[in-house]
């Protein structure tokens, strides 16, 4: 049973088994308590936690293809090793720039696949025609009828000339792409 009591010091807190528990005592306390529970809760510390892999029988996201974003830029992406990194081209249908756009390099890694079949992954692109490179990372997602997309967030830094115009030297979004083949 557990008695709210004042001490001695005029402190307010709860009584359990003769020892008084401080206001902020009972804080720390809720707070450890969430923190276990939300980190319980999250799929990807259930295996450091001793809990079992929710096994998908779902169609698999395969990064290996051909694949377009809603700007018309084309993205290939060749077969990714063992250790799940892979390289492949980009032919971005946008550019801030006068020079001819180039197909430029990429080099990236896939997240560990799993059982879930829906990995995430980052890779960069070194700009060919541009002082410039754009870093992607995102999610590959396969919906009930097996159409995959990757929904990526993007940096793109461009090379300025001091510090001084750093501020204005990366620009963020987003894309989506669909598989084309």
């Amino acid at each position: 049973m557990r008695i709210r009591k004042e001490d001695s010091r005029g402190t307010t807190g709860l009584r359990s088994h003769s020892k008084l528990w401080t206001a902020q005592q009972q804080g720390v306390l809720l707070s450890l308590t969430a923190c276990i529970l939300l980190a319980l809760s999250l799929p990807s510390l259930g295996p450091w936690l001793g809990a079992t892999q929710v096994i998908s029988s779902g169609p698999q996201c395969d990064l290996q293809g051909l694949w377009r974003n809603e700007l018309g830029s084309n993205m290939t992406l060749w077969a990714l090793d063992a250790a799940g990194t892979f390289s492949g081209s980009y032919h971005t249908a946008v550019a801030a720039t006068n020079k001819q756009i180039l197909v430029s390099p990429l080099q990236g890694a896939q997240q560990h696949p799993s059982a879930k079949g829906q990995p995430t992954f980052g890779f960069t692109v070194q700009w060919l025609f541009a002082d410039s490179t754009t870093a992607f990372v995102g999610q590959c997602f396969v919906d009930r009828r097996g159409k995959e997309t990757l929904e990526t967030t993007w940096l793109l830094r461009e090379e300025v000339p001091s510090r001084r115009d750093s501020w204005k030297a990366t620009r963020v979004g987003t894309s989506i792409f669909t598989r084309i083949k």
